[in-house]
């Protein structure tokens, strides 16, 4: 691992707890974030720009990973999630957005959505996870990043 990825995982994982808010602004953060803003501010901490959405992450921020098995600490995996962006390069949809820590592991801003008539009720926080196992729950991986 590099000096840069390091420093990468170091803040995001200090991050660790942080309430999840959905469509967080960037001016909100550190106190809040979406998954989106989430690795958006990681990165920034560490000097790089990349865009805000999703999936503007996907389609303009870094270089393709082919599959898993090439993985790097600091890679972004985008899913498609249940609900999500679409347009032309990802006609699948682009809903969640998490950064691989290594040994399987994830840091992602997650939430969970519930109904409650009228009221649409998003709880959640910044939490380190098994890559399995948000796999499993979000599939499909729709692409992966390397921004360092």
């Amino acid at each position: 691992m590099n000096k840069k990825q390091e420093q990468l995982i170091k803040i995001a994982k200090n991050l660790e707890g942080t309430p999840y808010k959905y469509g967080a602004k960037m001016k909100e953060a550190p106190d809040v974030f979406d998954c989106s803003g989430f690795v958006k501010y990681i990165y920034s901490q560490i000097g790089e720009d990349i865009p805000r959405s999703t999936i503007e992450q996907a389609e303009f921020a870094g270089k393709l990973v082919n599959n898993t098995e090439d993985i790097q600490p600091g890679d972004l995996i985008f899913f498609r999630g249940s609900r999500g962006h679409y347009n032309k390069t990802f006609p699948e949809g682009i809903g969640h957005v998490a950064m691989y820590l290594g040994d399987n592991k994830i840091i992602h801003a997650k939430s969970k959505r519930t109904q409650n008539n009228p009221e649409i009720i998003e709880k959640g926080k910044v939490a380190i996870e098994s890559l399995k196992k948000v796999k499993n729950k979000l599939k499909p991986i729709i692409t992966i990043k390397r921004i360092l």
